[in-house]
Order: structure tokens, then C-alpha cells, then sequence
């Protein structure tokens, strides 16, 4: 496109052009026009939501199993602060975004919904890139697009309302985007690191969210073939190694007995692609009396959390061969750490007696069903809350990436908007959202109507102890009345049907079976309220 036209029609001319044929929001008169003229370009899908934060928690799941830039959009003044808690979910995530906001004119200060927005937008800790007048909005959306890859972060891409039916010239901007795949390591950093691989005698190899790719995930098999290692992942990388033989899982503060006792044993870990926090290294004890190399692409990752033995700058599948490589050519054996007995450890089902009773369903039984019943190709998306520590381990996917949690910042409710994201993202797949019930009261029953609207294929099993479970346990640790955190909540399986939805409530195993079992007839969002104990949650 070229030649004279208006701002609205510049922007969605400029977004279409990068590559942005889907964006997730919420109108008012600061973005109106310009979500009108995108939305009626050919190709396009604008999903609208129910409350700005979802706008934003949409893209953040879209970008996470699709791999591609999040797109937002909300206008001025309360709808941007309405995003603030998903922002710096986002950020923390260090997720890719942008925000498309509307913003009030500047000479109008006493406007109503006038706020800094430059600085709402920096305490959430994302970055702020304005559209400088309308003749340049190609030029700064290339440049936000840019900044969000490279600084990986959510970009706000602030639009002076005014600028809407103003007549521009349109003066195109090419992509500024670098690909930065392939990143190949130092030889001293890869020697370094291979002296301190070479000395273990019970290495382990841990996988992260940077190294989920296919090519990196064969790479790091070979390594660990080759150096008889145990593997393992962070939670953002789960089931990357599921089928494998001596995959120990979720290392970390989730790792089941097995995968404990092994880590325990190590005596070198080699992650790459992993930041190494404290989830993953429990508070840091992973680094205590065992070495650490680390492997990651992003500079920034490098010794963030813990000081490795040896830092490799490079891409995962590259510095996985070349230490295969260089172990060949010194002729260095393998280890016997990943045993045949470690693999039948490994290989020995868990065992969990069913506790339901009285009207509840045990957590872990209504996980194992769940996890049995519901296709496999799903995309899972999980709320945060105490039912995490039974979901995340219980619930899988066939890759890493079609799983998305929301615990970055530790906020319950933002797991509706991101599934609606995720299920826009994966159309073709059903989308299984595991949500507490007050996360769901939080920011999850507005948004259900959402998918219903959009006639998305969603999943919504509620894990609904009646209560705020954190602190329902902290008070009865303390021999303290826990009346405060716990709440009659409505009878969430009608209340479903009334949003145009498939509702079912369950309170007994037989009664969620008959649920699960109708789900291949479904065709509209379903909701499961599944009854459990607040006091058989651990």
C-alpha cells in the first residue's frame, strides 16, 4: 500500500504487512477505527474479550503455542491499567507482546481517563514505544516488533486517539526482525565446559523452554546417550523427554521421588535452554556440592539464577553436537548413571489410593480421569493456585509448547483469557483449561462467555474446593478458624448452560466419568465443577 490515507487505515495496513493477522481486545474510542479497518482486512481475525486484562493474557497464550507474536489492543486510561497484572505476568515470562493502547489527547489533561501512561506502563516493567504522528506509524510498529523480540518483553504501542481520521501519507517500514537462531558457542566456552563434563562420574542433563525445538531436543538426547546420562526438564519444557527410557520428568520442587533421589545423587548438571531459578534448583540447592554448566542462546540467562562451573553462549542443538564431538575425538567413555535399574525405577507406576468421599472428589483421581479421557493432541492450559502442584505433574501434552501456565507473577485468574488465547492459536485441537474455582470467580466466568461467542473448543475443568487454598491452609497450620478463606460459591455447572455453555457439576467419580464421556459430543465450551476437599488438597 502506498499514497495518502487515513491513520486507522495505515496502522492496519502496517500490522498486516508484519505479519499480524490476529489481535485480542477490547474497543473504545481510542482504537475503534483502527481495530475496524484491521478487522476488515482480508485474512484477519480480531477476538473480542470481556475485560482488557484477558486481551492481554490472549496473546500471551496465543505467542506461547504458536511461537508467533501476541497481539493486543485496549484504548486509554482504565483499560490500560486494567492490564497491568497480565503485563507483568508477561514480562516475567519474558514473552514477546504488543499492546496496541489508545491514549487520551495531550493537551487535554483534565480528561477523564487521563493517566501517564508512559509510566504505568514502566512500573509493569514492559516497554513503551509511541506512535510519534501518523505519517510514522510504520516505522514504530517495526520498531516495537523489534524491541519486543529482542528485549523479550511486551512492547505498549501507545496512539494518540486523535490521530484517528487524520490523513497521512503511508511510508512502508521493513521488518527489522534478525534472525537470531543458531547461535554458535566459543570454542574456549564449549572446551571450558567439556573439562567439567568430562571429570562427572553421575552427570545429569536438564532441558528448558529454550531448547524445545526438534532439532535441540535430538541433539541433547544424543549428548546424554553419550554421556550416560539421566534427563530431565523445567516445567515450561514439560514432556519434552516423555517416552524416554531415563526421563526423570519435572526436576525441581515438582519432581516426583525418583527423579529426587537421582538429582540427589548427580554430581555435574549440564542444562541448556534452562534459566535455572528456584523452582528448578529448589532454592538453589541443585548447584550445592555438584557442578553446573549452562547452555543457553539469550546472554541474559546465563547466570541469572546461579553462577555456573561453565557458561556456553550458543544454541542448544549446536553446542549438544559439538560436545558429542569433542568427547568422540578424546575417546572419553560414557557413564553408567542412567542404569537399567534407574530406567525400571523409573518405568514402576505410582500408586495413589483414591480418597474421594462424602461428596468430594480426591484431587488426584479426578486429575489421572481427566488426564486419561481428554484427547491427546490437547493444548493445556493451567490457572494459578494450590491445585497446581497436583496438575502440573499429573496432566500431559505431546509437546512442550502446546502447554502454557500462568504462575509467572503468582496471580490466580488468568487462566481463561490465555486458554482463549491458546484456542485461538490451535483451532484444530481442543484446549483444556485446569482452573481453581477462585481463579475462575477471579477473571474466568466473564471470559467463558467469551468462548462461547467465539465458539471456541474449550475445556474448563474446575477443581473447586470452595475456598482460596493458600491461605485456607496457612490459617488451619496455625490452628486458626479458616472461615475467611472459604466461600459458597454458585453451582458453576448451571451457571455454565446459562452462558451458552456446556455445564456439568460432579461430586462423585461416577458423576465425572459420566462428564468426561460426553465430551466427544460436545460442540460448544464445557465446563466441569468438580467438587473437592479443601482439606485433601496438599
Amino acid at each position: 500500500m502506498s499514497g495518502p490515507m487515513l491513520f486507522q487505515d495505515a496502522m492496519s495496513a502496517a500490522l498486516a504487512e508484519h505479519g499480524i493477522d490476529t489481535i485480542f481486545g477490547l474497543v473504545g474510542d481510542g482504537n475503534l477505527f483502527v481495530m475496524d479497518s484491521f478487522r476488515r482486512l482480508p485474512g484477519t481475525t480480531y477476538v473480542g474479550v470481556a475485560n482488557e486484562a484477558s486481551a492481554v493474557e490472549a496473546a500471551s497464550g496465543y505467542a506461547n503455542v504458536t511461537g508467533r507474536l501476541g497481539v493486543a489492543t485496549v484504548t486509554h486510561g482504565p483499560a490500560l491499567t486494567n492490564t497491568v497484572t497480565p503485563l507483568v505476568d508477561a514480562v516475567k515470562a519474558r514473552l514477546p507482546l504488543l499492546l496496541l493502547a489508545g491514549d487520551t489527547r495531550p493537551d487535554d489533561h483534565l480528561h477523564a481517563q487521563n493517566v501517564p501512561q508512559r509510566e504505568v506502563v514502566a512500573a509493569a516493567g514492559a516497554g513503551f514505544e509511541p506512535i510519534r504522528a501518523p505519517s510514522t506509524a510504520a516505522v514504530d510498529l517495526a520498531t516495537a516488533i523489534q524491541r519486543a523480540y529482542a528485549e523479550l518483553r511486551p512492547i505498549v504501542v501507545n496512539m494518540p486517539a486523535h490521530f484517528q481520521w487524520s490523513e497521512t501519507e503511508y511510508l512502508r517500514a521493513p521488518s527489522r526482525l534478525v534472525d537470531g537462531k543458531g547461535v554458535r558457542p566459543a570454542d574456549d566456552a564449549v572446551e571450558a565446559a567439556l573439562g567439567v563434563i568430562a571429570d562427572a562420574n553421575r552427570p545429569l542433563v536438564l532441558a528448558g523452554r529454550g531448547a524445545i525445538d526438534p532439532a535441540a531436543r535430538a541433539a541433547v538426547l544424543r549428548f546424554a546417550a553419550r554421556i550416560g546420562a539421566p534427563v530431565g526438564t523445567t516445567l515450561k519444557a514439560l514432556d519434552l523427554f516423555r517416552g524416554e527410557q531415563h526421563n526423570l520428568g519435572i526436576v525441581g520442587t515438582l519432581a516426583h521421588e525418583v527423579a529426587q533421589s537421582t538429582v540427589a545423587a548427580a554430581d555435574c548438571v549440564i542444562a541448556f535452554g534452562a534459566s535455572l531459578n528456584r523452582y528448578t534448583t529448589v532454592n538453589g540447592s541443585l548447584a550445592e556440592k555438584r557442578r553446573v554448566v549452562q547452555v543457553d542462546d539469550d546472554r541474559r540467562s546465563l547466570g541469572r539464577y546461579v553462577a555456573p562451573d561453565a557458561g556456553v553462549l550458543g544454541d542448544a542443538a549446536w553446542t549438544a553436537d559439538a560436545f558429542v564431538r569433542l568427547l568422540d575425538e578424546a575417546e572419553i567413555k560414557a557413564t553408567r548413571f542412567a542404569s537399567p535399574e534407574l530406567a525400571a525405577e523409573l518405568a514402576r507406576p505410582i500408586e495413589a489410593p483414591d480418597r474421594s468421599d462424602g461428596g468430594y472428589i480426591d484431587i488426584r483421581t479426578a486429575l489421572r480421569r481427566v488426564e486419561e479421557t481428554v484427547a491427546a493432541d490437547r493444548t493445556v492450559v493451567t490457572d494459578s493456585g494450590r491445585f497446581v502442584y497436583h496438575a502440573w505433574p499429573a496432566i500431559s501434552v505431546q509437546n512442550p509448547r502446546h502447554f502454557v501456565h500462568t504462575a509467572n507473577y503468582g496471580s490466580i485468574g488468568l487462566g481463561m483469557g490465555t486458554a482463549i488465547g491458546a484456542a485461538v492459536g490451535r483451532p484444530d485441537h481442543p484446549t483444556l483449561l485446569v482452573t481453581g474455582d477462585g481463579g475462575f470467580m477471579l477473571g474466568g466466568l466473564n471470559e467463558f462467555s467469551t468462548a462461547v461467542r467465539h465458539r471456541l473448543d474449550l475445556i474448563v475443568v474446575l477443581l473447586n474446593d470452595g475456598s482460596f487454598g493458600a491461605e485456607h491452609i496457612q490459617l488451619l497450620r496455625r490452628d486458626l478458624d479458616p472461615g475467611l478463606s472459604l466461600f459458597d460459591w454458585p453451582d458453576f455447572g448451571p451457571v455454565a448452560e446459562a452462558l451458552g455453555g456446556r455445564g456439568h457439576t460432579v461430586r462423585t467419580p461416577a458423576e465425572l466419568d459420566a462428564a468426561l464421556h460426553r465430551l466427544p459430543d460436545r460442540d460448544r465450551p464445557v465446563l466441569i465443577d468438580v467438587h473437592i476437599d479443601p482439606n485433601q488438597v496438599s
